[in-house]
């Protein structure tokens, strides 16, 4: 059986992360590879985040090509603004045999928004603490707000991404409407 590479991207704060590590709860061998964990695991990545970036894309790539390569499925939750990582987890993908899929959360900008600014009072883990950090260092004055305007323009040229509407608040309705669309993509999740 042909194993997946599941692309989970959406806006800061939208529950990529989360529902990744739901999504393979259940999937023997199945493999979440975080780059913003990968990332956090480098010394002095704050430093540089950009060339950090770089290099925890280059490890998660390498992880996901032995873990297809294997046979196994890997889901990647991370906000893509840009098409040129989507590009090189395509041809991770083909390289293995595997097959692609990349979903879209969905929120308003409003939502998501308010998504980051909560997570900014109650952070549950060091990648949260990681994107504050790095919002608090951007010379935007809408950081986040750029970010989803990147990803909503990114998407809105990809008639192939599956979207995927996240209830902020409700993870369990939210994986329930992400294994549908996985289902009715091929998926047999």
């Amino acid at each position: 059986m042909m194993p997946w590479l599941v692309l989970l991207n959406g806006p800061p704060a939208a529950g990529k992360s989360t529902l990744a590590r739901r999504l393979v709860a259940d999937r023997p061998l199945a493999l979440v590879v975080d780059i913003d964990v990968i990332r956090s695991q480098m010394g002095g990545w704050i430093d540089d985040p950009e060339a950090a970036g770089r290099a925890a894309r280059t490890v998660a790539v390498a992880a996901c090509r032995a873990h297809l390569g294997a046979g196994h499925d890997v889901v990647v939750p991370q906000f893509l603004g840009r098409i040129d990582f989507i590009d090189e987890l395509a041809e991770c993908a083909a390289d293995a045999s595997a097959r692609l899929i990349e979903v879209a959360l969905q929120l308003s900008r409003t939502e998501a928004v308010a998504a980051f600014d909560e997570r900014r009072v109650h952070p549950t883990d060091i990648t949260h603490h990681d994107a504050i950090a790095l919002v608090d260092r951007s010379p935007s004055d809408d950081p986040v707000g750029d970010m989803y305007d990147a990803l909503r323009e990114l998407n809105d040229h990809r008639p192939e991404v599956v979207r995927v509407d996240a209830i902020r608040g409700d993870v369990d309705q939210t994986l329930r409407r992400l294994v549908d669309a996985l289902r009715s993509n091929g998926m047999n999740w």
